[in-house]
């Protein structure tokens, strides 16, 4: 297929921007949707709307991260398996894999309905948000199943070098997305959990996208023999899920501890702390196609046993990383006030303290970019060699730092100190993995290549 592409030989940065820039524009339209989601509520529903959305904003990345951990995690198999042309091995990867998705996601479900009020209220979230984040969040737990599909089928994809389709996965996501909402919240106002049904809807679509594809892939068809579950490779898998699903959990409760303190600051610092986390996925967006491309190249040449061009990708995604962050930080800087502007309504007084906050808190995190940058490009590296211990620890480093400065900093600066938890977590994360890598290159270079053994 045209699509699927073995980066096993050729340019290696050649080979990470081409595979990059299809996810990077598909997680620019998926931005674009989540930005578009807030603009309407904030613009059609008010502040105290876009306060109830923030206020659940790391219980719902919770379990996003959780899902996209597990997912991307099981992709590093099938790409070492795809590298080595071992087709009968990946579909036998595929199904293990897709039978731990399901149980996982029964399990995320019912936790999230069962912890939803308890943790609103650990949260500290303010009474005047709470039942709106509630029926928000409820509504988004409900679509676990959905969004678990979506990510495990673009992960396949993805393994196989495939950037193409979730681009235009994500194309007709975004549309739907965009147009729901203005259906069901400016149309019939239905209020914020109908911004939920309207992702969750979205992210259907998507999967449906996704799918189509991966059944017109023959290799990928299993065979009768090829349907059987392992326990050897079941735990195989959740020994390279369960880390970076673990690392984003880490994360998010670290970002939950951040949104209690933020939610101490009242219903108009929440609100424009959120609206500049809505833009979050802007920032990051590159970084995180970058990160996905560093996953299956490096993950697919490990397979291949070619350990010198995993060097020479990674230090070629780094340098394509770092001046794509320096691009984005000097159009932050310039033009964030007049995006984020976009997301708030109400009276004047209202709208500039709001904005104020918002846009501080934007320049901060645009000016430390390339920390973020390096952050992405190196943990995914080392993810794709197919060590998910030492990226789960940068996790840990990044939950400390974060939890830290969000608990001590204002004690000292006031609400300006937490502002700066996100960049001290990234940098936190930064040091371990930069250590990180030079001991799994070193390793490589020694010839234990980490292949999987047969069956």
């Amino acid at each position: 297929m045209s699509s699927v592409k073995n980066m096993t030989s050729g340019r290696p940065g050649i080979l990470i921007i081409s595979f990059a820039l299809p996810l990077m524009i598909g997680n620019l339209f998926q931005q674009f949707y989540t930005v578009a989601d807030a603009v309407i509520v904030g613009q059609v529903l008010g502040v105290s709307a876009i306060a109830a959305v923030g206020a659940t904003d790391w219980m719902n990345w919770l379990m996003i991260g959780t899902v996209q951990g597990f997912a991307q995690g099981f992709s590093i198999w099938m790409a070492q398996e795809y590298g080595a042309d071992h087709p009968k091995k990946l579909r036998n990867v595929l199904v293990n894999s897709a039978f731990l998705a399901g149980i996982i996601t029964v399990i995320l479900v019912a936790l999230g309905q069962i912890c939803a009020v308890p943790v609103l209220r650990l949260l500290n979230t303010p009474r005047e948000v709470f039942a709106e984040g509630l029926s928000y969040m409820r509504t988004l737990f409900w679509g676990i199943p959905i969004t678990m599909a979506y990510n495990y089928l673009a992960s396949v994809l993805r393994a196989l070098g495939d950037g193409k389709t979730p681009l235009y996965a994500m194309v007709v996501s975004t549309l739907t997305n965009i147009v729901l909402d203005l259906l069901f919240v400016a149309g019939l106002h239905f209020g914020v959990a109908s911004a939920a049904a309207a992702t969750v809807m979205a992210q259907f679509c998507a999967g449906v996208c996704c799918f189509l594809k991966i059944c017109r892939i023959r290799f990928l068809r299993p065979e009768r023999e090829d349907v059987r579950i392992y326990g050897n490779v079941c735990s195989h898998l959740l020994v390279l899920g369960f880390p970076m699903a673990f690392q984003n959990l880490v994360i998010s409760v670290g970002g939950m501890i951040v949104q209690y303190v933020v939610n101490g600051f009242g219903m108009l610092f929440v609100a424009g702390f959120t609206a500049t986390n809505k833009l979050y996925g802007l920032l990051e967006a590159a970084a995180t196609s970058y990160g996905y491309a560093m996953t299956t190249y490096a993950g697919q040449n490990m397979g291949a046993g070619k350990a010198d061009r995993i060097r020479k990708g990674y230090h070629a995604a780094l340098g394509i990383a770092v001046v794509t962050s320096a691009v984005i930080m000097l159009a932050m800087i310039f033009g964030g006030r007049m995006i984020l502007r976009g997301f708030i309504s109400g009276d004047a007084g209202t709208v500039e303290e709001t904005l104020s906050v918002a846009y501080h808190y934007l320049f901060i995190m645009s000016v430390c970019l390339p920390v973020l940058y390096f952050l992405h490009v190196t943990r995914s590296c080392i993810q794709g060699m197919g060590n998910t211990v030492l990226p789960m620890l940068s996790g840990v480093a990044e939950f400390f730092m974060r939890t830290g400065a969000a608990l001590l900093l204002p004690l000292a600066m006031g609400r300006e100190g937490i502002f700066y938890a996100e960049i001290l977590a990234w940098a936190g994360a930064d040091a371990v993995l930069f250590f990180s890598y030079l001991h799994c290159i070193k390793k490589l270079s020694g010839g234990k290549t980490g292949q999987f053994s047969d069956r």
